[in-house]
């Protein structure tokens, strides 16, 4: 059985890595005004923040096309006999259950649709992992199992320096009340049942990328190799510098620095920062 592993963009693998493990992926939209980019094609990360800054009003973003996902089935169903389509969290976006409903269009594949639950380059691992178990040969089932596994031990943790973005766009949830004091703090956020909540209420930036640290040295076992990822809103310098200084202590963590694409970015706004790992092996 031929497996294909399809992602949307905001996985941010960049093309170059993408190709390079034959992933396929389905872009989501952002919106200024009457112009839709696909993101990861027609925008980049660097003009997005720059278009941000220009812009009177806040970018809106969608979910790719129905018509889209089935199309990319179609193309995949000429060379491949199965699928294993791994989207951002159902909590924050209808991709997922979108492609649930692209999967009842399309004959001559099987479609096997995976929540990752999370966003980002922590939605990136999943795909990167698939993929290479389906280059080695693992049926949709072996490499659906891995996915699971990787759940248990999948973390990430971020901050935002202006909420009023995540709240107007309905993307912060369990604590509606809290929101209102929230937009004066930097507050440490994750991800639970597929929803961003809130995690730890803190005053400070630097204290929040500092608890955020403290979260992952906690749970880094030393008989464990891990990966993680540094992710950034238009603060390179700052993540390389954590990334740093997470290499100068563990050297059974292989660090790797993303960013929040244009998606994302829409929500989260310029400044975020977040720390996400798994354990490897």
């Amino acid at each position: 059985m031929k497996t294909a592993v399809l992602t949307d963009s905001t996985a941010y693998l960049p093309k170059k890595i993408r190709q390079s493990n034959n992933i396929h992926m389905v872009p989501l939209n952002v919106v200024f005004g009457e112009e839709s980019y696909q993101e990861e094609k027609d925008i980049t990360v660097d003009d997005f923040y720059d278009m941000v800054k220009e812009s009177e009003k806040l970018p809106k973003t969608s979910q790719p096309s129905i018509g889209l996902m089935t199309e990319k089935l179609e193309e995949l169903a000429k060379d491949y006999d199965a699928v294993i389509a791994i989207h951002l969290s159902s909590g924050i976006s209808g991709t997922y259950q979108g492609m649930v409903t692209a999967r009842g269009m399309v004959d001559d594949i099987e479609v096997y649709v995976f929540d990752s639950e999370i966003s980002c380059l922590m939605q990136g691992y999943y795909a990167l992992e698939a993929a290479e178990l389906a280059d080695n040969g693992a049926l949709p089932d072996q490499i659906l199992s891995r996915l699971e596994e990787m759940k248990f031990s999948m973390r990430a943790y971020f901050m935002a320096d202006d909420l009023s973005h995540l709240q107007r766009g309905g993307r912060l949830n369990g604590a509606q009340a809290f929101v209102g004091s929230l937009l004066q703090v930097k507050p440490v956020l994750h991800f639970v049942d597929t929803k961003i909540v809130p995690f730890e209420k803190i005053r400070t930036r630097k204290k929040a990328l500092k608890r955020i640290l403290t979260l992952f040295e906690e749970s880094i076992e030393s008989d464990a190799c891990y990966k993680a990822s540094v992710i950034h809103a238009n603060r390179q310098e700052e993540a390389e510098q954590i990334k740093r200084e997470i290499e100068s202590e563990f050297s059974n963590v292989e660090v790797t620095v993303s960013y929040f694409g244009p998606v994302i970015g829409t929500h989260l706004g310029e400044g975020a920062m977040g720390l996400g790992w798994y354990r490897h092996s």
